[in-house]
């Protein structure tokens, strides 16, 4: 079995609930307007209100750590990202939720921890070799433009992180959803005749999931119940050897 069917059918293992993370373009005409306007000035009128320029990541319908949430300040939803060429994203993970595998096709990302420990990983192309770091508030790192890439928050509490992406119409990509979009019989021959297509394809949410339950093993370490809850000596715990990490 290649590398990129062993991510699909370890993807498929973990994904459970989700949100929803697809960016609505809030004020199409607006956003218009300001794609055509003739000079910086012309945008500027177009946004006469100081509040034009200010977007509150967490009064967003999207965001939550239940278990978790992307939400985007992009051409979409803050129309004053126009003709600045970025997306500024902040992630929410809920303890043990993750990313599932995807792409930016216009831009890379850059990822820097505010709160938490999360693994990230990503491949740039066939032949490239897998990457994984983890980030502790004040670390970063790079997905480069159209790499296969996720995050997963391996510890028992919650993790915060902000993205930065150089294109204000990022795009996203979800690798399980992509495959398993093409014709069954296209797929069956990419995942092997023991794939349980139908299984899989049962087991994984819908276009434009932002976070994911993550692994069982995470999810065991921390207590967490199949509610969301976790166990009080779980989290005093993952408290205490944050801030010993912190400290160091």
């Amino acid at each position: 079995m290649n590398v990129f069917s062993s991510v699909i059918l370890v993807l498929c293992t973990f994904l459970s609930t989700h949100v929803q993370a697809v960016d609505v373009t809030v004020n199409p005409a607006l956003v218009g307007q300001l794609k055509t306007a003739a000079t910086q000035l012309d945008r500027l009128n177009l946004l006469p209100e100081d509040s034009d320029w200010l977007f509150d990541f967490t009064a967003q319908p999207k965001y939550t750590f239940s278990p978790g949430s992307v939400v985007n300040a992009n051409a979409a939803t803050f129309p004053a990202t126009v003709g600045n060429g970025m997306t500024m994203a902040m992630i929410s993970l809920d303890p043990c939720s993750m990313l599932p595998p995807h792409y930016h096709p216009r831009a890379s990302n850059y990822v820097v921890a505010v709160e938490g420990t999360t693994d990230t990983y990503f491949i740039e192309e066939n032949g490239a070799r897998l990457v994984k770091n983890t980030l502790t508030p004040g670390k970063m790192t790079i997905f480069p433009q159209a790499s296969v890439h996720t995050m997963v928050n391996t510890g028992c509490v919650k993790a915060q992180l902000v993205s930065a992406l150089n294109n204000e119409d990022q795009g996203t990509q979800n690798m399980a959803n992509t495959l398993l979009s093409l014709p069954s019989d296209i797929v069956q021959r990419i995942l092997g005749a023991g794939a349980d297509i139908t299984t899989l394809a049962g087991g994984i949410p819908p276009v434009g999931t932002g976070s994911n339950s993550g692994t069982q093993e995470c999810l065991a370490r921390c207590g967490i119940n199949n509610n969301g809850t976790s166990t009080p000596s779980s989290t005093k715990k993952e408290k205490r050897s944050m801030r010993i990490d912190q400290r160091e």
